[in-house]
């Protein structure tokens, strides 16, 4: 065990390998303006697809590329109520149709809760009495 051991080496220390032999990737510096007015820069491959915005480092606003590259604009869909989705099931007609059937069935006391339509048992009682 302890032939393998390093004597001196400390935890999180640094490393033994030299940079002799390795060939970096090609790297560029992309500048990026914030909102606020800080200017930053970021290393990136030259091989990325450079963001159009980052996180300013200093300040968590949105920064813009000084390079020019926009934003890709998204197209939004328009938002769908409950009401859309309904018509694309059924016609007004249809819908129309059900809403007399329903109520037909509350005025009649078939539906609905049953303290408002419905005859109590004592009431059914009485009225037979």
């Amino acid at each position: 065990m302890g032939e393998r051991t390093l004597r001196g080496a400390r935890l999180g220390g640094q490393s033994f390998e030299d940079e002799r032999g390795i060939e970096f990737a090609a790297r560029q510096q992309v500048g990026y303006l914030c909102s606020q007015g800080h200017n930053f820069e970021i290393t990136m491959s030259v091989e990325a697809d450079i963001p159009a915005l980052w996180e300013c480092p200093r300040c968590g606003a949105e920064a813009r590329a000084t390079s020019g590259i926009e934003p890709e604009v998204k197209a939004e869909k328009p938002a769908r109520t409950h009401w859309d989705m309904l018509l694309e099931r059924r016609s007004e007609k249809e819908l129309e149709d059900i809403l007399a059937e329903r109520l037909d069935l509350l005025r009649g006391g078939e539906i609905g809760p049953a303290h408002l339509h419905r005859p109590s048992a004592r009431k059914k009682r009485a009225a037979k009495a």
